[in-house]
C-alpha cells in the first residue's frame, strides 16, 4: 500500500450528482484507509482549474482516486487539471472522458465502431425553443435526456409527440442539448470493464417505469441479477459489444457500459459511464464481486492502473 505514496480522494463536485459522488467517494475512501493506505479526502466544490489545482496541491497527494460523477467529474476537465500537476489518476484520459460524457458523440463513435444504436436525433435548446418545435423522424416511444448528464436526471420516456415540449424543457434544466432516441423494448443490462476485461453481466429489474433516479438510489424499487441469465452465446455478444464501446472512446482502466437487449437479442448500446458509482452496492462492484474481486481489492486495481497508465 506504500508504493501509491498519498492518495486523494476527489469527492462531491459540483454537478446535480454530488450526492452520489460523495457516497461513492466514502466508501472508496473506508476502504483504501481499512488497508492502511495514506489517503485524504478533496471535496472538490468549484469548476475553476486555478482553484482547484491550488486545491490538490495544497494535500501533497501522489495519486489521486476520482469519485466524482457528472461535470467536472466525468467530462475531462478535473482529469485536464491532474494532466497539468503530473498526478496519476484513476479512469480514462481528458479526451476519452469528454466523448464519453457527450451522449452524442459516443452514440456517433459507437455507431461508427459497427455497434447497434438506436435512432436518434439531437436537439438544441437555442433552436427548438422553450416549445421543443422539432421534428422526430422516427417512431415513438422516444427517450428524451439531457446530452452530458448522469444518473437519469432529466430523462423522459414519452409515447405521444404532445408529451415532447415537456420532456425537452426538463432535459434544456441541465443541458443546452438533448437527445431524443427511439426507445428500444427489451431487457436492461449493465457490462463493467475492468483492465480491457468485460466483467459478468448485470441485469436491472425495476418496478419503476424506467431505471430512474429513485430506482438507481432507493431501495426497494429495483433488482440485480448477477450474472444476467442470459445464454452464453448472447452473453458473449453483450460482452463484445461493451468492450468494443469502451475501446471506440479511447477509455482506460474501467467503465461501465449500458445496454438494452431487444427482443430478437441484439445488443443495443445506450451509453459509457466512464466513472462508474462505488458504493458497496453499486453495479460496478456488484459485477466485480461476481467475477471474485471484492470492493478493496477493486480500489486497489483501479489504483495500480492509474500508475500504469502514467
Amino acid at each position: 500500500m506504500k508504493e501509491f505514496g498519498r492518495i486523494g480522494v476527489l469527492m462531491g463536485g459540483p454537478s446535480e450528482e454530488r450526492p452520489i459522488s460523495l457516497k461513492s467517494a466514502h466508501a472508496v475512501y473506508d476502504s483504501l484507509r481499512t488497508l492502511g493506505c495514506d489517503v485524504v479526502g478533496i471535496d472538490i466544490t468549484t469548476e475553476d482549474p486555478a482553484a482547484n489545482m491550488a486545491l490538490i496541491r495544497s494535500h501533497g497527494i501522489d495519486c489521486a482516486f476520482i469519485a466524482l460523477h457528472g461535470r467536472f467529474g466525468e467530462d475531462g476537465q478535473i482529469q485536464q487539471v491532474l494532466e497539468d500537476l503530473r498526478v496519476p489518476y484513476t479512469g480514462s484520459g481528458v479526451e476519452a472522458s469528454k466523448r464519453a460524457m457527450d451522449k452524442a458523440a459516443s452514440l456517433a463513435l459507437f455507431s461508427s465502431a459497427g455497434l447497434a444504436v438506436a435512432e436518434y436525433i439531437v436537439a438544441d435548446r437555442n433552436v427548438s425553443g422553450a416549445a421543443g418545435e422539432i421534428s422526430v423522424p422516427f417512431a415513438l416511444p422516444w427517450v428524451v435526456k439531457p446530452v452530458r448528464q448522469g444518473s437519469s436526471i432529466g430523462l423522459s420516456i414519452i409515447d405521444s409527440s404532445q408529451q415532447l415540449g415537456q420532456a425537452l424543457r426538463l432535459a434544456f434544466e441541465t443541458d443546452e442539448r438533448a437527445l431524443v432516441q427511439h426507445y428500444i423494448e427489451g431487457r436492461e443490462l449493465t457490462v463493467a470493464i475492468l483492465d480491457e476485461k468485460p466483467l459478468p453481466i448485470v441485469e436491472i429489474v425495476t418496478t419503476r417505469k424506467f431505471f430512474d433516479y429513485e430506482a438507481k438510489y432507493s431501495q426497494g424499487f429495483t433488482d440485480y441479477i448477477v450474472p444476467a441469465q442470459i445464454g452464453e452465446a448472447t452473453a458473449a455478444a453483450v460482452q463484445r459489444a461493451a468492450l468494443a464501446a469502451h475501446r471506440s472512446l479511447g477509455c482506460f482502466g474501467c467503465s461501465r457500459v449500458d445496454v438494452i437487449l431487444s427482443e430478437d437479442n441484439i445488443p443495443y448500446v445506450l451509453e459509457l459511464n466512464n466513472i462508474p458509482g462505488l458504493t458497496q452496492t453499486s453495479l460496478l462492484p456488484k459485477a466485480a464481486r461476481c467475477a471474485g474481486i471484492d470492493f478493496s481489492q477493486l480500489c486497489v486495481r483501479m489504483l495500480s492502473l492509474a500508475y500504469e497508465k502514467k
